[in-house]
């Protein structure tokens, strides 16, 4: 049985008829007639008298009462299917760092929530390195992360641009400066992100590129942990610059240039190539592809 057997009985029931069926259904008289007795052969039950006019049997209108339900069901089917993709409502789970989802994400939530109160987020805060990882086997839908490296199972796209910056406490030795080169960084305490995060790599290749040793004195996993540690003066860090702006605002934090960390790393949305993209991923993808680069670097 298929729905165009059912649509095929329906219309006979209406037009009393095979030939007019036919006609309002594009179908030859033959492929109509062939149509109902493959219905009667499966149910082993005759549906139509064929005297004229044609008319439903006992069990013929039994049939079509069930039928005409089945039918509708899937008249509503179709228009559910055609509402989700006129207004998009679903699911979305994002994986990003901690200080990305504090730096933008409560504004970019707030705008799309407002906009589309049907989608639904859940949010998972995790090492950099891990957030392409998680797209990549599906526990998480889409990712926010530095693009520090090519994935052929990862569609990418960039929002915008990051830096790393050295950071200390008003109370610091340091803190008068507002330039250091790279080798001052040598005998002051370091607080460091965790060895899997792209800030800690980065940093970790500058150093073997001049030949030093960092003097750690602690290792944590975001950048919101290093920058409590740095505001009660425990030692120095380099953290995201779009991560500071609040702490640099009232004072916590001062910021010293370095021109060896003066190099831009992109910032942006991941998901795994090939995947279905149900009609929240397509539409909150679309607009965080077409927001500016202001919208999610804006100190407000």
């Amino acid at each position: 049985m298929n729905i165009s057997q059912l649509e095929t009985l329906l219309t006979i029931s209406k037009t009393m008829s095979f030939r007019k069926a036919g006609e309002l259904l594009n179908l030859t008289q033959p492929a109509v007639s062939a149509q109902i007795r493959t219905l009667e052969d499966e149910f082993k039950t005759v549906l139509i008298d064929r005297n004229q006019p044609v008319t439903l049997t006992d069990h013929g209108q039994v049939f079509l009462e069930h039928a005409e339900r089945i039918l509708a069901i899937v008249e509503e089917l179709k228009q559910k299917l055609s509402d989700l993709s006129s207004t998009p409502q679903g699911h979305i789970v994002l994986g990003t760092t901690s200080s990305i989802a504090i730096q933008f994400l409560p504004r970019v939530l707030s705008y799309f929530q407002d906009q589309f109160p049907l989608i639904k987020s859940t949010i998972h805060t995790m090492p950099s390195s891990q957030v392409m990882t998680s797209v990549e086997n599906g526990s998480v839908d889409i990712g926010i992360t530095y693009l520090s490296e090519k994935n052929p199972n990862v569609d990418s796209s960039t929002l915008y641009y990051d830096t790393f910056e050295l950071v200390v406490s008003p109370a610091h030795p340091l803190s008068h400066l507002t330039h250091a080169k790279f080798e001052d960084l040598k005998d002051i305490p370091l607080i460091m992100l965790a060895p899997d995060t792209l800030g800690r790599r980065f940093l970790d290749q500058i150093f073997r590129k001049y030949n030093m040793e960092p003097n750690i004195i602690v290792e944590l996993s975001s950048s919101e942990e290093v920058k409590r540690m740095v505001e009660i003066n425990l030692g120095a860090a380099v953290v995201s610059k779009l991560s500071i702006f609040d702490e640099l605002k009232r004072g916590s934090l001062r910021m010293i240039k370095v021109k060896e960390l003066e190099i831009s790393h992109p910032v942006g949305v991941v998901y795994k190539s090939g995947r279905y993209l149900n009609t929240a991923m397509q539409q909150f993808l679309s607009d965080l592809k077409g927001m500016p680069e202001h919208q999610f670097i804006s100190s407000e």
